[in-house]
C-alpha cells in the first residue's frame, strides 16, 4: 500500500475505536497547548518589548546607574546601585557632551496620580514626569495639538503641562482643541494644558497614553529631593555613530562624577538593542522549562498512545493475517501501524496548536503585547508530534509484522 492508502486506513481504524482515540489524542494536544502556548506568550512579550523599545530608534541610549551584587556577612546576596544622577549632573552632562546629539533629561515625579478637570476625573493611575525639550522625540512621542516646552521653561518652570491622549479622552470627551489652555489638577499641582499627545498605546501593561509631561524644573520643585535620579537619554543623529557616542558620553560622564583615573564606572551606557539581547537571554531558562513541561506531558501520552496501539494489534491479529496471506510484507505491516500512531499524534498536534497559539496570544494580549503567529514553535510541535508518534507505535508495529499469518488467521 501507498502512503496516501496507508493514512486512510489510518484514519479508519481512528474513526472505529473513536473514545479511545480522542482520549489520547487530547493528551497530546495538552502537552503541545502547554509547548506552544508559553514560548508564544514569551515570544509575544519580547515582541512587543522590543517594538517599544525600537520606537526610541535605533539610534538612541541611556545612562543608567551601575546594578551591582554584593554578598552579606550572613551569605545572603542582595541588589545595590550605584549614587543617582543629581540634577546638577544631568544639566552638566548636557553642557558638557560635545557629540553631535539630543540630550534629554527627565524624572519619574509621581505615579497612581488622579488629574480632574471641572466635575470630570481620571482613575488614579496617571503618572507625572518632569522633562527637557528633547524628551518627546527621544521617547518617541509626537504632539497631537498644541506645542512643546521651550528651553526656558524647562530651565525657569512653570505650571503648564503636556498630557497623553488618555487623558483627553476622560477629561475632553477625545476633543484635543478643547483641551488647549485649560487648567487641570494634577495631584499637587494645577497646571494649564499646552499640549497634547498622539497616542502610542501600551508596553507591557502599562500604558504610555496616561501620563502628565510637567517643565524638569517644575517636577523638581515640587517632587525633587536629594536622592531623586534623574533619566538621561541620548538620541544621535546618525545611527552608524551609536558606538561613538556611547563612547563619547562614557568620557564626558566620568568628568561629570569625578571619577579618578583607574576607577571603574559607577553607571551603564545601554543602547535599546542590548536591552532586548539581555531580556532574551534571561528567558532562555523559562522557555527550557516550557519544553520541559510540555515534554513531560508528552511522555505521558506516548505511554498511552503505545498502549492503544498494543491493544489494537491484539484486536486486529485476524486483520493482520488476512493481509499477509495476500502478500503483505513485514515492512508494509510495520508501515501500517507506525503511520496510524503518527497520524493519531499529529491530530493531537494540530488541535494543541490551536489552542496553543490561542492560549499563548491571550495571555499576550493581556499583558500589553500583540498578536503573533510563532511559525517557528508551530515547527517544532509537528515535528515533535512526528517523533512520539514513531517511538510510541515502533514496537508495537514491530509485534505486528513479526506475527505468523498462519496463527493471526486462526486468532479468534
Amino acid at each position: 500500500m501507498g502512503l496516501m492508502e496507508n493514512i486512510r486506513v489510518a484514519l479508519r481504524s481512528v474513526n472505529a475505536n473513536l473514545l479511545r482515540a480522542l482520549l489520547t489524542t487530547l493528551i497530546i494536544a495538552v502537552g503541545i497547548m502547554a509547548l506552544v502556548g508559553i514560548l508564544t506568550a514569551i515570544d509575544a512579550a519580547i515582541y512587543s518589548l522590543s517594538s517599544n523599545l525600537s520606537s526610541l530608534g535605533a539610534n538612541t541610549f541611556e545612562v543608567e546607574r551601575k546594578r551591582e551584587t554584593i554578598r552579606s556577612a550572613s551569605g545572603r546576596e542582595r541588589g545595590k546601585r550605584s549614587d543617582p544622577f543629581t540634577y546638577d549632573q544631568a544639566m552638566e552632562f548636557m553642557e558638557r557632551y560635545e557629540y553631535p546629539a539630543a540630550v534629554s533629561v527627565s524624572f519619574f515625579a509621581s505615579g497612581a496620580t488622579k488629574v480632574t478637570f471641572g466635575d470630570k476625573e481620571t482613575n488614579p493611575n496617571v503618572s507625572i514626569y518632569g522633562m527637557s525639550v528633547n524628551y518627546l522625540n527621544s521617547k518617541g512621542f509626537e504632539i497631537e495639538r498644541g506645542r512643546n516646552y521651550t528651553y526656558r521653561e524647562v530651565r525657569e518652570g512653570g505650571n503648564i503641562a503636556i498630557i497623553g491622549s488618555d487623558l483627553v479622552e476622560t477629561l475632553f470627551d477625545g476633543n484635543d482643541e478643547e483641551a488647549l489652555g485649560k487648567e487641570i489638577v494634577a495631584g499637587r499641582l494645577r497646571v494649564r494644558v499646552v499640549g497634547t499627545l498622539k497616542s502610542k498605546g501600551s508596553s507591557m501593561n502599562a500604558s504610555e497614553d496616561r501620563r502628565v509631561l510637567i517643565p524638569l524644573q517644575t517636577a523638581k520643585r515640587f517632587y525633587g529631593s536629594s536622592r531623586t535620579n534623574y533619566d538621561i537619554l541620548v538620541a544621535v543623529k546618525d545611527p552608524t555613530g551609536i558606538e561613538a557616542a556611547m563612547a563619547e558620553a562614557t568620557l564626558t560622564l566620568r568628568k561629570v562624577r569625578r571619577l579618578k583615573a583607574g576607577e571603574e564606572n559607577d553607571f551603564e551606557v545601554e543602547n535599546s538593542s542590548d536591552l532586548v539581547s539581555i531580556i532574551k537571554e534571561n528567558t532562555v531558562t523559562l522557555r527550557l522549562a516550557a519544553v520541559s513541561i510540555g515534554l513531560m506531558t508528552l511522555l505521558g501520552a506516548a505511554i498511552g498512545l503505545m498502549n492503544i496501539m498494543l491493544v489494537s494489534v491484539t484486536e486486529r491479529t485476524r486483520e493482520i493475517g488476512v493481509r499477509k496471506a495476500l502478500g503483505a510484507t513485514r515492512k508494509n505491516v510495520l508501515l501500517q501501524f507506525l503511520i496510524e500512531a503518527v497520524v493519531i499524534c499529529q491530530i493531537g498536534g494540530i488541535l494543541g496548536i490551536i489552542l496553543g497559539v490561542a492560549v499563548g496570544n491571550v495571555v499576550a494580549l493581556i499583558t500589553g503585547g500583540s498578536f503573533i503567529v510563532p511559525w517557528l514553535w508551530i515547527g517544532l510541535a509537528l515535528i515533535v508530534c512526528t517523533v512520539v508518534g514513531l517511538l510510541s507505535g515502533l514496537y508495537p508495529a514491530m509485534r505486528a509484522a513479526a506475527l505468523d499469518p498462519i496463527e493471526s488467521l486462526r486468532y479468534e
